[in-house]
């Protein structure tokens, strides 16, 4: 296989699946495997759990093993299953990652340690302590936002010559990221944009794709916006990001997950119910979100 078609199933729109709660605070699977069709329904050659949308600081080692199985179920093949794995703690992580190759899961996504505000050079022997306990493919996050700490240019391209690294989920808010860094990676490493108010710059910057929280709540019309962007049709890329702009601002990363879950339980797919510290949103939250989704989809 040429390097050109590697991972060509980690490109395009990815969403970055919630995990939904019921009212005893127990995982809803039923509705999460519906979540999961909905997407594959919508053309996904991935599915993100447990990551950050899905929760995944509140989640216990069993309720994330539950997500990765319930996705390998609903994909049937269909799409890869990617796991969310990382943690501050370089031993939990390991762990995390080891149980998600365990469970069946085609690769990890590993953020940036938070809290512990390591170093480069600390935050760089982390992701190999990871790439050497695992089989599986890692797919790097960074989200400086949350994260404090952010992963430099030049950790980034020491990482991505080892192979097991095979992309990054860039939150940084860089739209001159990708090129700035696509002629020094090599050829199939994926860069994905985390942020959904820059994604289709960050798409005509030379970016893979997305992991997007937006394509929970708009798959098919998210989908469309990068095909343009893909085919080269500026003019109707930029008219449905105009569409898609409101909703991008009402599921900010401040209000997420809760957004999400919110947006999604105005469909009636999801409780919009989340894990404490997070809440549920004050009142003007949900009409932006109302009006944001009336903006995008319709009433």
């Amino acid at each position: 296989m040429t390097s050109t078609l590697a991972h060509p199933w980690l490109a395009g729109v990815i969403a970055d699946l919630p995990s939904p709660f019921d009212a005893g605070d127990r995982l809803d699977l039923p509705a999460f495997a519906h979540l999961c069709e909905r997407q594959l329904k919508a053309g996904a050659t991935a599915l993100l759990v447990g990551e950050t949308v899905g929760e995944l600081a509140t989640l216990t080692a069993d309720e994330h093993d539950d997500l990765i199985r319930v996705a390998i179920q609903a994909s049937r093949g269909r799409a890869r299953v990617i796991a969310g794995a990382g943690s501050n703690a370089t031993c939990q992580a390991i762990a995390l990652t080891r149980r998600a190759e365990a469970a069946g899961a085609d690769a990890v996504m590993s953020v940036v340690p938070y809290y512990n505000k390591p170093t480069q050079a600390g935050i760089e022997a982390h992701f190999r302590a990871i790439g050497d306990s695992t089989t599986l493919p890692i797919i790097l996050h960074d989200i400086p936002s949350r994260c404090v700490r952010t992963l430099a240019d030049d950790t980034l391209l020491r990482l991505a010559e080892q192979p097991s690294f095979i992309g990054l989920r860039d939150g940084s808010g860089d739209i001159a990221r990708p090129l700035r860094l696509r002629s020094m990676l090599p050829q199939e490493f994926r860069l994905l944009c985390s942020d959904d108010s820059i994604a289709m710059v960050f798409r005509q910057h030379g970016g893979d794709g997305s992991l997007s929280a937006v394509a929970n709540v708009a798959p098919e019309l998210w989908r469309e916006m990068f095909s343009a962007c893909k085919q080269n049709d500026t003019l109707h890329a930029a008219t449905l990001m105009s569409r898609l702009a409101p909703l991008c601002m009402a599921l900010s990363s401040d209000t997420t997950p809760a957004s999400v879950k919110y947006a999604l339980s105005l469909r009636g797919l999801c409780s919009p119910r989340v894990r404490l510290p997070m809440v549920e949103l004050q009142r003007q939250e949900k009409i932006a979100i109302a009006d944001a989704m009336a903006i995008a989809l319709g009433p």
